[in-house]
């Protein structure tokens, strides 16, 4: 079965705690589960992995080169900040998703500008942890078959 590997950046371990006017109440184990359940029902299995440490994240993705046909990525506070991702993300060339809970387009100026967007394949904004679906769907229909 093909897999996909799912990051999930910092602070997002405190999903369902953090500012849930912000960012609701479900939590990381929720949006795991939802990319399960998503991803099965499209004939992928899931590896998650959620870290506070910008090394961990890019040694996950290089793993993946050799064991997922895509990513689904979070990146929390990295997306605005994280030339190093970027280049992880590019440099093994795997088809992603950049998915973010709250609208980050509506936030402070700061977090307007993404080092990911213009190079992931899906961009899921302000849907809440149900935009994990989506992105898992709208990755699926993009990787290659076979």
């Amino acid at each position: 079965m093909p897999s996909l590997l799912l990051l999930n950046g910092p602070n997002l371990n405190l999903l369902g705690t953090r500012e849930p006017e912000v960012y609701g109440s479900e939590t990381l184990a929720d949006v795991v589960a939802l990319v399960e359940a998503t991803a099965a029902e499209l004939g992928y299995s899931v590896e998650s992995l959620q870290s506070n440490h910008e090394g961990v994240l890019i040694d996950a993705i290089h793993a993946a080169r050799s064991t997922a046909a895509g990513i689904v990525i979070n990146p929390g506070g990295l997306t605005h900040t994280s030339v190093a991702l970027r280049d992880a993300l590019t440099g093994v060339a795997l088809p992603f998703a950049e998915v973010h809970v709250s609208d980050v387009h509506a936030r402070e100026s700061f977090r307007h500008h993404s080092y990911l967007t213009d190079v992931a394949s899906v961009v899921v904004v302000g849907e809440g942890v149900a935009g994990y679906g989506r992105a898992v769907r709208e990755l699926v229909a993009v990787l290659p078959t076979g």
